[in-house]
């Protein structure tokens, strides 16, 4: 939950007005409503000073535009009440009928400013979240294998949100305080110079004032931020991992960490809150000086205009109304100052986050198809030929791994942790590019084969089953989205998932939710086993796919497995042999190259690494 200021505020600028500037004419209405308002609301304050001057019978006040305007309309109304009500009642009745006009329609321009901009910030947000979605739909696995779901997940949750919020709310509040301030300074000019000189003064000390504040209170937010992170991150993690923690017997060790974390967050918290919270007050009370001095000095020259002493036509007159309206003015004028400083810290932390969401979507993505790419039917004969590969320029992996599979074979690779064999089949997939080496199905190099026609070609049950919110019949069906309920369940069949499944509660339409954490690990894995069935992809991957499960369970799986591979080509990743036995060739992997190849009963007879594993001489690290 990173804040801050952006690296190019510029640039971020720039990059959010094209998902704005879709909506040029709807800003026009925006601002021509943000403008009516912000005068109409000023225009009505000035409208109470003829009236309160008519009220106090000071003439001097009927000579201004706001005067006249009154008057011409209490001359109106005045034929129609007659002489029935005195003049003056009239007078403050027009003036309660033009305030009200005025004052409705600063709110109906308010409200209909406040709904265009929701219209344009919400369909703004709602194309952000889907650039940034389909995005990361195209990066490379190295891009999801060098970061951590949580920092994606932040892109569209805090940095999103945080753009939607300036959007919504900032960048209308930076508006309008500007216009509010221009405005009132406009008519405090025109009501009283020598008094809004004197306003004037305290605007460097509430500028300075905000800065030392927002500074401090930015300072600790951030801190506040990281701490929060930490502290959510933690909880996520320790709820997840609870049966671990019991099992160990580590409730305690977790309470007192995450008491340590707490307490570093109520820390922070509570020096961000206190700066935030103390902005607020003393901007107010500084205002509350100025209101002070400027209404002592205004009532000065009040008292001086009605005594004669200052001239109705000079500069330095006030009348009781103008002063009423100037000290309104005044007390409001630190308000915009206040409330665009405040708003500049969201605006930054929103284009810090803009960036960081632009950042994602300017990594690169795959590697596009060539024109030239090719679709054609797998047979599934494939062939490694000199297989060099290292997910870093400093670190082989893999070899001169050169390997083939001719169509129904099953080949097997065996090796200790870290051996190289999950990254043979990413390599299939073209998850990641060979460094040298070429990769062929059915003859064809697979970079001339169209990304999507090879990987619906390969089926993969891997260790780590994944299963999405959804029916039982909707995840089966994620394997071929076109394929009909008869199928799905013939596939169940083949992977000897049925039974269990009609035996749920609903049956195949059993809703199963936090990743089918109602299931069992073995009738998790027969899901993923069915829904590789139900591609009827002619390669299959098997990636330690009965590591985690029991042995009765693992026979269920096998049974499916058996029927999945019938006319498959298959590569098996195996941490127990006795699932590779079978296999018509058997590699052995070590540091990344074949040190062993042959059937179960030639590598028995070697008496190599392969005989030591199996016979219990040796065991996989």
């Amino acid at each position: 939950m990173a804040s801050g200021k952006p690296k190019d505020a510029g640039r971020t600028v720039k990059r959010l007005m094209h998902y704005v500037g879709a909506y040029k004419i709807h800003f026009v209405f925006v601002f021509l409503c943000l403008i009516i308002s912000t005068v109409a609301a000023s225009l009505g304050t000035y409208f109470l000073s003829p009236i309160l001057n008519k009220i106090a019978n000071a003439e001097v006040a009927d000579n201004d535009f706001a005067g006249r305007i009154i008057g011409k309309l209490s001359e109106s109304m005045m034929a129609v009440f007659g002489s029935g009500i005195s003049s003056v009642m009239v007078y403050v009745i027009a003036g309660g009928v033009l305030l009200s006009a005025v004052y409705i329609i600063s709110a109906g321009c308010t409200y209909a400013q406040s709904k265009i901009m929701l219209h344009i910030s919400q369909n703004s947000i709602e194309k952000i979240r889907t650039d940034l979605f389909n995005k990361v739909q195209t990066l490379p696995l190295r891009y999801h294998d060098t970061r951590t779901t949580g920092e994606i997940m932040s892109r569209f949750t805090n940095d999103v949100d945080n753009i939607g919020t300036m959007l919504d709310t900032s960048i209308i509040s930076v508006v309008s305080g500007t216009a509010t301030l221009i405005t009132t300074l406009a008519f405090m000019i025109y009501t009283n110079i020598p008094l809004t000189v004197i306003t004037l003064i305290f605007i460097p000390i509430f500028t300075k004032g905000g800065m030392i504040i927002g500074a401090k209170s930015s300072k600790f937010y951030r801190g506040q931020q990281a701490s929060l992170g930490a502290v959510n991150g933690y909880i996520e993690e320790t709820v997840t991992g609870q049966k671990v923690v019991k099992v160990f017997n580590h409730e305690k060790d977790c309470t007192e960490e995450f008491g340590l974390l707490n307490s570093d967050l109520r820390e922070k918290q509570f020096k961000a809150q206190f700066y935030g919270g103390v902005m607020g007050p003393i901007m107010g009370n500084l205002s509350k000086v100025s209101y002070a001095i400027t209404a002592g000095i205004g009532g000065v020259l009040c008292a001086l205009t009605y005594g004669g002493s200052i001239a109705p036509s000079s500069v330095m007159a006030l009348t009781f109304g103008g002063l009423t309206v100037f000290v309104q003015y005044a007390n409001q004028f630190s308000r915009p100052i206040n409330e665009v400083s405040m708003q500049m810290t969201t605006v930054f932390s929103a284009l810090a986050g803009a960036e960081r969401v632009f950042n994602v979507m300017d990594e690169a993505s795959e590697e596009p198809d060539g024109k030239d790419a090719l679709d054609p039917k797998f047979k599934g004969f494939v062939e490694l030929n000199n297989v060099t590969f290292g997910y870093n320029p400093d670190k082989v992996i893999l070899k001169n791994i050169s390997l083939y599979a001719k169509p129904g074979q099953k080949i097997a690779f065996v090796g200790s942790t870290g051996a190289g064999k999950t990254t043979i089949t990413n390599l299939l997939n073209r998850f990641y590019d060979i460094d040298s080496g070429s990769i062929t199905i059915d003859g064809i190099n697979i970079k001339d084969i169209k990304r999507d026609t090879l990987r619906k070609n390969i089926a993969m049950v891997l260790q780590d089953t994944h299963l999405f919110t959804g029916t039982v019949m909707e995840n089966i069906r994620y394997g071929r989205l076109d394929a009909t309920d008869e199928e799905v369940i013939a596939a169940a069949k083949t992977a000897s998932a049925h039974g269990f499944i009609k035996r749920l509660a609903n049956g195949y339409d059993t809703m199963l939710e936090g990743d089918g954490a109602n299931l069992s690990q073995g009738q998790r894995q027969l899901l993923n086993i069915a829904r590789a069935a139900l591609s009827r992809a002619p390669i299959l991957v098997l990636d330690e796919a009965t590591s985690s499960v029991d042995t009765r369970t693992e026979k269920l799986i096998e049974k499916g497995m058996d029927s999945l591979m019938t006319d498959r080509t298959t590569f098996v990743i195996a941490h127990r042999l006795s699932t590779v036995r079978n296999a018509n060739a058997i590699m052995v992997l070590e540091q990344g190259e074949i040190i062993e190849r042959g059937t179960h009963e030639e590598l028995l007879e070697q008496k190599g690494r392969y005989y030591e594993l199996y016979t219990g001489k040796a065991e996989l690290d």
